[in-house]
């Protein structure tokens, strides 16, 4: 995974029942674009995540995205 300082990301539940968590990646520490990332989640709160097998993920590029005329 390549991601980006601005990615918006995606981590599906854990568990049935909850919902997915929704951030942006505020800095990425690994080299090349890899884990570990900083998140702001959409509920405010900022973690680190290291994502481990089994975690389904999903980094979008904001200038990745087609232009709207």
């Amino acid at each position: 995974m390549e991601a980006r300082v601005g990615d918006r990301i995606t981590m599906a539940a854990e568990h049935v029942g909850q919902s997915t968590r929704e951030g942006v990646i505020r800095e990425v520490k690994g080299a090349g674009g890899a884990p570990p990332y900083v998140v702001e989640w959409a509920d405010g709160h900022t973690g680190l995540i290291h994502p481990g097998p089994g975690s389904v993920l999903r980094c979008e590029h904001p200038d990745d995205e087609p232009a709207t005329s």
